[in-house]
């Protein structure tokens, strides 16, 4: 399958898949730094930004046979990976499928439990029926601070920091995404990530100590399940590590992803 992809820098090839309603653009606060040292590919998933859905059912698995399809179609079998949320679960299952070298998994979904899983579905279910009722009004809001902050506190642990460009073009593909709502049910009711104590390349899990989407009590888990995984803690991030602290993402990142080159 082809998938919008933007590539940016020169060097060995980096893939970056983004979470759920997201798109490439949510990478734009870490893109420059990690081009500066690899090719960084960073690709919109079926059914987000500029890529049209799947046909049939959209899932972890549908997407990760689609993000294989296109690692095929363009010589990147074995390519060191990078996914955030969502896209951090799909990267541990590529690299669980063998299909990819190093993988950095920031804050990665499928390892919550029991009323976890009901507490990540209630809580993001209305929030994209909020953010498309708002979409009228999304540009504003994204400007103010105060915006940034009632809208994305969630994800993030200062949003009004936050670059109101990136987090308008966030919003917008939140609500724009065709796939958005049958994913969510999928990830907080369909089987949790499995795991493996064997992949072709390392596995580094990011995990933001304020993380308030994937608690910080499920890495334990992720560990259990990728036994052979090291874990970061970004302490002063909530679910969003490459934007709450681009400069310490960045530099996990290339440090990570340098040690199997």
């Amino acid at each position: 399958m082809e998938m919008n992809h933007v590539r940016r820098g020169s060097g060995e090839p980096l893939l970056l898949i983004h979470g759920l309603g997201g798109s490439w653009r949510t990478w734009t606060p870490i893109l420059d730094g990690l081009a500066a040292e690899r090719e960084v590919v960073a690709v919109d998933l079926p059914g987000h930004g500029e890529t049209p859905a799947l046909s049939g059912e959209v899932s972890i698995d549908t997407l990760a046979d689609a993000v294989t399809s296109f690692l095929d179609a363009n010589d990147l079998a074995g390519v060191d990976v990078v996914g955030n949320s969502m896209g951090a679960r799909l990267v541990l299952e590529l690299a669980r499928r063998g299909e990819v070298g190093t993988t950095v998994a920031l804050d990665p979904g499928g390892f919550w439990k029991g009323w976890e899983r009901y507490f990540f579905y209630a809580t993001l279910a209305p929030s994209i029926r909020l953010v498309r009722l708002l979409q009228p009004v999304m540009d504003r809001l994204m400007g103010s601070a105060v915006g940034r902050t009632m809208l994305l506190i969630q994800l993030s642990a200062r949003p009004w920091d936050l670059s109101a460009e990136v987090t308008r073009e966030e919003m917008r593909t939140f609500a724009d995404s065709p796939s958005f709502d049958e994913l969510l049910r999928r990830l907080a009711f369909g089987p949790s990530q499995p795991g493996t104590d064997s992949t072709p390349g390392s596995v580094v899990i990011g995990w933001g100590r304020k993380d308030r989407v994937t608690l910080p009590r499920q890495a334990k888990r992720a560990l259990d399940r990728f036994p052979n995984a090291q874990l970061y803690w970004f302490e002063d991030s909530g679910h969003y590590p490459h934007w709450d602290a681009p400069d310490e993402a960045t530099e996990l990142i290339l440090t990570s992803t340098a040690n199997d080159e």
